[in-house]
């Protein structure tokens, strides 16, 4: 039996899974929709390049264990646990991933993760698409705040983090397995109410 909150849910239980997984549109013509199946050789060849690799430790094997992730990732909407979207060149041509984890819909609290493939690299691509996402996040979604980690090591994804309204809010020592070991990992968080870099 679920304990009694001395508090209201930030987000009652229903509200996310009560619609279907949203699909948003960020500037330069990105659409952020949810995988599907024809998406899976594309995701599949992502984790064939050696910086998602190195940075991602979890791969998947194939084609098909891609499919059931998309299916886990269907579930975890169904059950308000996770999201993950395809960043898209309108809608058709994925560029990336962006996902929501960590869902805790009492605190209104949820963790982001992305990659981007790396012929769309440095075009902005995953900053606007972050940055669309946490403003749907934190207003129509109704969370609080949103946080994301990276090495520190990863100087792309902390110019991401800061250029999508992710303050910097400290280190977490030896705090992440990569494939070269572990790694100190920067804590970044955007907030309801934060205002966006100019």
């Amino acid at each position: 039996m679920k304990a009694t909150l001395s508090t209201p849910p930030a987000i009652p239980a229903g509200t996310l899974s009560a619609g279907p997984q949203p699909v948003i549109s960020a500037p330069g013509e990105l659409v952020i929709r949810p995988w599907e199946p024809a998406d899976a050789a594309v995701f599949h060849s992502a984790y064939q390049d050696p910086e998602i690799r190195h940075w991602h430790t979890r791969q998947p094997s194939s084609e098909d264990q891609v499919r059931e992730w998309f299916e886990q990732y269907r579930q975890a909407w169904a059950q308000e646990t996770g999201a993950s979207w395809a960043v898209t060149r309108g809608g058709d041509e994925v560029l990336g991933r962006l996902a929501m984890g960590s869902l805790n819909l009492d605190d209104g609290v949820a963790g982001c993760a992305y990659w981007v493939l790396p012929a769309a690299r440095g075009a902005g691509v995953a900053s606007r698409a972050l940055t669309a996402l946490s403003t749907w996040a934190l207003g129509e979604a109704g969370f609080h705040r949103l946080h994301l980690d990276h090495s520190t090591r990863n100087h792309a994804s902390c110019r991401v983090a800061v250029k999508a309204g992710f303050l910097l809010e400290g280190t977490k020592r030896s705090d992440a397995v990569h494939s070269d070991g572990r790694h100190d990992m920067h804590l970044h968080a955007r907030i309801r109410g934060d205002e966006l870099p100019s």
